[in-house]
């Protein structure tokens, strides 16, 4: 009995040595993907050189990376599950990410194709790290019951952590001789080492503490072909698995709108006027109200079920879509970016969550590699809705067109049946 309790308490050791990796890699989505590396990379590595060739070296170079975890995500997630190694392929992406996010320091001014190959790696390492990360998720809660709560207290870290190395980043740009620095790109350059460091850090408790149950394997090829294997079973399972199929179905409508939103918020501010300092504030305010409303999400989660929790994220950004199409000043885009906050890491923290209810867990590895690879494949309808929409009703009205995305989502949604949770040890 002693024991179970322990299992049923939320803030154990594992779960949140697990929670951190979402502090530490956080730090690259923030300060490197949303924030710094695409003004740098027009700003330096591609100095004179026309901006919309630039933002098409950007757009492939995203495009790539995607690309490959769409394909890998699956295929390493099955393999992952047949031998017990989802820690030890965490570990391999979360290096690979981590060296080339530091080496972004080493890319000098003009050198885009050492700077643009560097992120597709980083972004790779980032990406397929995730992939098992996710699937330890079911590891590390203490019961199903509570899975909501871990998911959300993850994603809540992963704000916060991102959010206060992204804020110390901003200031060594903006007072880079309060650092001893020689110049803003000085202090962005330093920025990309601090995040390698942060991301090395704080990935070391889920390497320590969290344990992974062994499992025996015929060796290295007859591990990467039971995977295969297994993935092609589970592909042919998803046919009759109508609950998890309709899940991914409604996921891959609505997280489509959710990203449409987060690429297009700041092209849409610099179209309102606002400078490139209100959108890193914008940004910011997303990240620090992001972690008190995933945690809220996260107990919402297992007081009325994550169905419930990931419709209330849907209608907030319907709010917001509809408030985009009338926004004309910055006070405005605070506003969006404050609604955005309430809801962007709870509708992601309760989708994975609710795959983990609907999933075995001994295939944890490979459903969480179709849920990244769903992710991945996401924002392909929202571009092209806005910019139809643009051509025959206006760039204004144009941003109401994803409300179709979060509608259709919810639709799909409606139809997912949830079990219920399962009692906990101490219970049964």
């Amino acid at each position: 009995m002693e024991v179970n309790l322990k299992r049923n308490r939320l803030f154990q050791r594992d779960t949140l040595s697990w929670a951190f990796y979402d502090w530490a890699n956080s730090a690259f989505a923030t300060t490197v993907v949303a924030g710094f590396f695409p003004i740098f990379f027009k700003e330096f590595w591609s100095l004179g050189v026309d901006a919309t060739v630039t933002t098409f070296r950007l757009g492939v170079a995203s495009s790539v990376s995607s690309l490959i975890i769409v394909v890998l995500a699956p295929i390493l997630g099955a393999i992952s599950d047949s031998a017990g190694i989802k820690k030890k392929l965490l570990a391999v992406f979360a290096f690979v990410g981590i060296v080339s996010t530091f080496c972004l320091y080493l890319a000098g001014n003009g050198m885009w194709e050492l700077a643009i190959a560097l992120y597709i790696v980083a972004s790779l390492g980032f990406a397929g790290g995730n992939v098992f990360y996710d699937a330890l998720l079911l590891t590390v809660a203490p019961t199903r019951e509570r899975i909501h709560q871990v998911s959300g207290f993850g994603f809540a870290l992963g704000y916060l952590g991102g959010g206060i190395l992204f804020a110390v980043n901003v200031f060594m740009v903006l007072k880079p001789e309060m650092f001893g620095l020689a110049s803003s790109a000085q202090a962005v350059q330093i920025s990309f080492i601090t995040v390698a460091v942060w991301w090395a850090v704080f990935s070391i408790p889920i390497m320590l503490f969290v344990k992974e149950e062994r499992v025996q394997t015929p060796g290295a090829a007859g591990t990467i072909l039971s995977g295969f294997r297994q993935l092609a079973k589970t592909c042919r399972n998803l046919r009759t698995q109508r609950t998890i199929l309709l899940f991914l179905i409604a996921y891959w409508f609505y997280i489509d709108g959710v990203d449409s939103v987060f690429r297009m918020a700041v092209d849409y501010g610099l179209s309102i006027g606002l400078a490139s300092n209100d959108l890193i504030t914008a940004l910011l305010l997303v990240q620090f109200i992001g972690f008190p409303a995933a945690l809220a999400f996260g107990y919402l989660g297992q007081k009325i079920g994550p169905k419930p929790g990931i419709y209330i994220g849907i209608v907030v950004y319907l709010v917001a879509i509809l408030w985009a199409s009338f926004m004309t000043t910055g006070t405005e885009f605070y506003i969006l970016a404050a609604m955005v906050g309430l809801v962007v890491g709870g509708i992601q923290a309760l989708s994975r969550s609710l795959l983990g209810q609907l999933i075995p867990p001994e295939q944890a590895g490979e459903y969480y590699g179709f849920f990244n690879m769903v992710g991945k494949t996401a924002a392909v309808i929202g571009p092209f809705l806005v910019g139809w929409s643009a051509l025959v009703f206006g760039s204004r009205l144009s941003i109401l067109s994803l409300s179709v995305l979060f509608l259709v989502g919810g639709i799909f949604l409606y139809f997912v049946k949830v079990p219920k949770d399962q009692t906990t040890e101490s219970q049964a």
